[in-house]
């Protein structure tokens, strides 16, 4: 380590609360850091420059900068900004087959991942309650279907694979070990709402994850489980290897994505919407529509999903050489609409 109190040095944001945060420094320790200045505010996955508090004092060190993200994934509602995380790799947004999920918050953390150009996994949960799982699997058809937009005909994997778990089991579900596999060699944000079992899952892959977590928690002297806030973990750190812990959330805003951008941000939509008649065309009501002509009729909303309403679709006929999109996307789409402003 470099000499403290006179040198930079370059450190990863590990977890924070409030404005003070856990740098690791190049060697692995860390470090309680606050950042210089009233408007710096880091994140977890930053890469900093810090300064170490003078030989001899047990003080806090201090971030200077905050170096270039290459990402930053992020939700925000009418009265904040809650960001998650920087320079990740992928999200696995993990869901439970009991209680329910909401599609639209899955879809609203799709869009958000979308936008910040982060790959996605989706994670299903309770494998073994087999009739609810087989309910939740079915609702995940649409996006099981999902192909990137560049090899529409036969593309080498879905665009967001989604894996059968039982993480309370011992062998973990019928996919766990190809979780571990996607797993290597990447910063993983885990990201879901409360009870769906992502504490399960860092304590499997992260032994002493409770250990580290209440370490912290001493540390900065939050006085409550930092699992409030997001906390990065090594699987490996020589090959890069992590899992990020993230706070649930019942409710995912996304106020920082304007209207007209929305149907960049869904895949299945923007692959037909260059082919509209209008350039500024909404794909709820124009005529001469491609989105609405390509909305399969056989794909109705969940009955028991009050997420997925929307207008029928128009009786065009589809094209043929793209996917068709499906009734329960469309009408998420035109839900999220709705509720972004312009």
């Amino acid at each position: 380590m470099t000499r403290p109190g006179t040198d930079l040095q370059h450190g990863l944001v590990v977890t924070g609360h409030g404005r003070h945060y856990v740098v690791e420094a190049s060697d692995g320790s860390r470090r309680i850091c606050h950042p210089r200045g009233k408007k710096s505010q880091a994140v977890v996955g930053d890469r900093v420059q810090w300064l170490a508090a003078p030989t001899g004092l047990d003080e806090e060190g201090s971030i200077e900068a905050i170096e270039p993200r290459r990402n930053l994934f992020y939700r925000q509602d009418a009265v904040r900004t809650k960001a998650f995380a920087a320079n990740i790799d992928q999200i696995l947004v993990l869901l439970a087959a009991e209680p329910v999920f909401s599609e639209e918050q899955l879809a609203k953390s799709l869009v958000a991942a979308q936008a910040a150009g982060i790959e996605v996994l989706i994670g299903l949960n309770k494998e073994d309650v087999q009739s609810p799982f087989e309910r939740a699997w079915q609702r995940l058809r649409a996006y099981r279907q999902l192909w990137p937009q560049e090899e529409p005909s036969a593309p080498a994997q879905p665009l967001y694979p989604v894996l059968r778990l039982q993480l309370d089991a011992e062998h973990g579900g019928s996919d766990f070990a190809q979780l571990r596999q996607r797993l290597q060699g990447r910063a993983t944000l885990v990201l879901g709402p409360s009870g769906v079992g992502k504490s399960t899952l860092i304590n499997r892959l992260i032994p002493d994850a409770a250990a580290q977590t209440a370490e912290i928690s001493r540390a900065l002297n939050s006085g409550r489980h930092t699992t409030t806030v997001t906390t990065w973990y090594w699987l490996d750190r020589a090959s890069g290897t992590a899992v990020l812990d993230s706070p649930g959330f019942q409710e995912f805003g996304l106020n920082h994505i304007r209207r007209q951008d929305l149907p960049r941000w869904m895949p299945d939509i923007a692959r037909h919407a260059t082919g509209c008649r209008f350039h500024n065309c909404s794909h709820r009501h124009e005529p001469g529509c491609v989105v609405r002509a390509a909305v399969a009729e056989d794909d109705a909303p969940h009955p028991d999903d009050d997420t997925v309403v929307g207008q029928s679709p128009a009786p065009e006929a589809a094209p043929r050489d793209l996917p068709a999109i499906a009734a329960s996307r469309y009408a998420l789409y035109q839900r999220l609409f709705e509720q972004l402003g312009s």
